[in-house]
């Protein structure tokens, strides 16, 4: 539910745009901005992402499908949720089930949204979204890109509350949606 108030601070006003780098996985934006008091930021910095997704898998055993891998931002391999980039002109749900199917060879059940999330809402414009797909099951081989390795592993609900709060599920945008599904349905 997002709400919204009187008293919400207003927009600012966008005076130019200028585009600093434009590569496929980092574009970046700096951006002159008028504030309702009236100053004027000369350069604030946006970089700009497609949307994002995340799929909380479960088997029809109440597995969580869950894939390791290494991350050379952190130097670190560690849990996460199936996860990546929404294609251009592509549904977020139609995104969600590709990207599980290619990570894990896993697809069908029922899917759900489960939660909309910003990494850094202020520098980054993407949104990533968190589909509940549950009774899914093994249906094929992974079909990695050429730059990914990712190992697959069928891990108990209650592991997985063990792996997050142990620090082993350090993505925030991943840790997050698994903390409300334990939650609402632990």
């Amino acid at each position: 539910m997002k709400e919204r108030f009187d008293n919400d601070p207003a927009r600012w006003e966008l005076l130019e745009s200028v585009y600093l780098h434009r590569r496929p996985w980092l574009t970046l934006r700096q951006d002159k901005v008028r504030l309702t008091s009236g100053r004027t930021i000369d350069d604030y910095y946006v970089q700009e992402f497609p949307h994002w997704v995340n799929v909380l898998a479960l088997t029809e055993e109440r597995e969580a499908v869950l894939i390791r891998q290494y991350r050379h931002g952190l130097g670190e391999v560690s849990w996460e949720l199936p996860a990546g980039v929404v294609d251009e002109g592509e549904s977020l749900l139609d995104g969600a089930r590709r990207e599980l199917l290619e990570e894990t060879g896993y697809s069908g059940g029922s899917w759900t949204p489960l939660m909309e999330l910003s990494a850094n809402p202020a520098l980054q414009n993407n949104i990533c979204y968190t589909f509940l797909a549950e009774g899914v099951s093994l249906a094929g081989s992974q079909r990695l890109d050429a730059t990914e390795e990712i190992t697959v592993h069928l891990t108990p609900l209650d592991r997985l509350c063990e792996i997050v709060f142990d620090g082993g599920m350090i993505q925030a945008l991943h840790a997050a949606p698994v903390l409300k599904y334990l939650l609402r349905n632990g």
